[in-house]
């Protein structure tokens, strides 16, 4: 097989006119018994006229064998031949070309030669095109091959640099050449002419026949050994979009390009493979790299792009790439060996190939929708990333721009440059530079926004007392544990120097972070302004209720106390959890948060503190806590640890080793049981 690295891209180009091929009969007369060699220290191409015979049979191998029957096929290069996809000339055409249509499986060729030389030993060089596999026999003896033959066929691989030493004796006198040769039913469709030898063998002296093939290995190494190159900057690439994921998982675009750089390796790594080394056979090569990773490649780079210009609704941009590619994989599986020609009819290309060729204009122009969408949205990043969205698209549509006479093959310096590779190149290094002037705008956003973050949480630590206000005839405990840097749970505890009563407030706004943060300040001032002017607990709710409403979405669940200095409390709900009394729940009647309707009622209640009691006020974090079974710490876990005396910190440690999910807040009030005096920071005698 010709190299399977550039063969495998045209399969599609050439299935469509694997039905319609011509036939050209050879009008050579009829070769010479034999060919006469005379070496020196030099070569010979075994070029001219070989027996030739379809089918399969051992004693076709033999020295004696009368082939006077066969047909014939000229190894000789026609004139002005080249082979346009390797940039080689003297090309051969097959035996699909040369009188045997369609023909795939076995094929001999046969050859009598009376070499005379002078000295050292001799050794035949196979050809670097051969479709597909081969064994060479000389005067009947088996002297290599290249594939694993069985009995009735054989595993194909793409032909290397291969030649094979005579035996000592055979240096004067007439040799009998006969080479087996496998064709693949897969190469039927990688070329218009495939189908046995491309070029002729060459017999010559051992030493310089090594040398040809050392060069062979040299071509070899031009024609595909950029690619190594493009696997070295490939690998670069999904190093550095691998970097910037982990250090920046909110950004999808740098999974999708770590992605396309694994596929796109995997498929330069398959064919380097099958050039270098016999390890992947033809067909599992063919549905390797054309069946499964071609569409899959496409795929990825067209959602990297949607994520790269950060698509809505990318939902629906994945299920239409999967399912192109699905049915492009399927499609293209349908005119692959071995199910096209055995399974499929020929003339089914004719059909399936506008419908692949359809479902790849689909890609072209989902990846034109996005590209177009996103310079409307981004503007000029979007123009930035024009370039290289176009140079992918040469990438991947390289075999279609062969089809209008676009040159996609470049001699640079003697190595064989694919239109392809250039622009895979270009366009990872276009990408890696967008990507890293993406990472360092994320991080100096990132920064602003801890900047802005640190600064609401210092705000909030000083709207959210630290230190407790010395409270007449109450102990109270707080603990407040916020699950991000800045909290939506606020408490306020307020004395009152008028009556000498207590003012405790406790809620919890929607939304977290910031907007939660900067909503709890806008409570918390309101709340220190309205009680300098009233105390009551239902006048306060109806003053938060008319400062919230009319903002967006800005609400909040809040429950306010005033407690005085006989132990009476007169509680306002607005959509808070009841507190404890005693580890009981209080009672009360639902209403909605504040913010949320003007002019709503709040539930208000009135009861007594005797002294001792005990009074518990949380926020839902302590019951929404949730374990790894996603259970929650719910209220009978709070009613179980209120049987017994238990710390405010004991409690919220409690919800937060279960799972903290949301900020937690618990305020511990105790009515003290007798009455203190102690002196104030002043000196002065006071009831405690």
């Amino acid at each position: 097989m010709r190299h399977a690295g550039t063969s495998v891209v045209l399969l599609l180009l050439f299935s469509f006119t694997a039905g319609l091929r011509g036939q050209r009969f050879s009008t050579n007369p009829t070769p010479k018994e034999e060919l006469q060699v005379t070496l020196g220290d030099g070569t010979v191409e075994l070029s001219g006229l070989w027996k030739f015979h379809i089918g399969d049979d051992m004693a076709w191998a033999q020295k004696d064998f009368d082939d006077s029957s066969w047909g014939t096929i000229n190894l000789t290069p026609p004139a002005g031949s080249s082979n346009p996809e390797l940039g080689v000339s003297g090309e051969i055409p097959g035996w699909t070309a040369s009188g045997y249509p369609g023909h795939t499986g076995f094929a001999w060729y046969r050859l009598r030669v009376n070499v005379q030389s002078s000295h050292g030993r001799l050794a035949i060089k196979m050809p670097n095109e051969v479709d597909d596999a081969y064994q060479l026999y000389v005067n009947g003896q088996l002297l290599g091959e290249l594939g694993r033959f069985g009995e009735r066929k054989a595993t194909a691989y793409s032909t290397l640099p291969r030649s094979f030493r005579l035996p000592r004796e055979l240096r004067n006198g007439p040799i009998t050449i006969a080479i087996r040769v496998y064709m693949d039913s897969a190469s039927l469709f990688l070329t218009p002419d495939a189908g046995g030898m491309h070029e002729p063998p060459v017999l010559g002296h051992a030493g310089v026949i090594g040398t040809l093939i050392q060069l062979d290995w040299d071509n070899t190494a031009h024609a595909v050994g950029t690619g190594f190159l493009e696997m070295l900057i490939l690998l670069l690439a999904w190093m550095v979009a691998v970097s910037l994921l982990a250090m920046d998982r909110s950004e999808p675009s740098y999974l999708w390009l770590s992605l396309v750089c694994a596929v796109t390796i995997l498929s330069n790594g398959v064919v380097l493979i099958v050039n270098f080394v016999p390890w992947i056979a033809l067909t599992p090569g063919i549905i390797l790299q054309t069946v499964v990773i071609g569409p899959i490649r496409i795929g990825l780079w067209v959602i990297f792009w949607g994520y790269w210009f950060r698509i809505s609704r990318m939902h629906w941009i994945h299920r239409i790439v999967w399912g192109l590619v699905a049915l492009t994989m399927i499609g293209t599986a349908m005119i692959s060996a071995p199910i096209y020609g055995e399974y499929i009819p020929v003339h089914a290309a004719v059909y399936l190939n506008p419908i692949l060729l359809g479902l790849r204009l689909c890609f072209a122009a989902l990846l034109c929708a996005i590209t177009f969408r996103g310079i409307r949205k981004q503007k000029t990043e979007g123009w930035l990333a024009l370039s290289a969205v176009l140079l992918v698209a040469v990438g991947l549509y390289q075999t279609q721009l062969r089809l209008f006479h676009i040159p996609t093959a470049f001699n640079i310096l003697g190595f064989y440059v694919q239109l392809g590779s250039i622009s895979t190149v270009i366009s990872l290094f276009l990408i890696t530079v967008m990507l890293l002037r993406r990472f360092l705008n994320t991080q100096r956003q990132r920064e602003q926004w801890k900047a802005e973050i640190e600064q609401a949480r210092q705000i909030q630590h000083v709207l959210i007392p630290e230190q407790l206000p010395k409270t007449p005839g109450l102990a109270i405990e707080s603990e407040y544990r916020p699950a991000r840097e800045v909290g939506g749970d606020f408490f306020q505890i307020l004395p009152v120097q008028a009556d000498g009563s207590v003012l405790i407030v406790v809620g919890d706004v929607t939304g977290k972070g910031l907007q939660a943060g900067m909503l709890v300040a806008l409570i918390v001032g309101a709340i220190r302004t309205a009680a300098e002017y009233d105390s009551d607990p239902l006048v306060l709710m109806n003053s938060l209720n008319d400062r919230l409403w009319g903002r967006g979405r800005a609400s909040a669940t809040c429950l306010i106390l005033q407690i005085d200095t006989q132990g009476g409390v007169t509680l306002a709900n607005a959509g808070h959890l009841p507190p404890y009394l005693n580890g009981v729940e209080v009672e009360m009647g639902g209403s909605l948060p504040i913010g949320v309707v003007p002019g709503a009622e709040f539930f208000v209640s009135h009861f007594t503190l005797a002294p001792g009691d005990t009074l518990m006020l949380m926020s839902d974090g302590v019951v929404e806590a949730q374990d790894q079974q996603k259970q929650l710490f719910g209220f009978e876990r709070i009613e179980k640890m209120l049987q017994q005396p238990v710390s405010a910190a004991e409690l919220a440690s409690a919800a937060q080793d279960f799972g903290q999910e949301d900020d937690i807040l618990v305020l511990r009030i105790q009515r003290k049981l007798q009455v203190e005096n102690v002196l104030d920071e002043k000196g002065i005698l006071t009831t405690t």
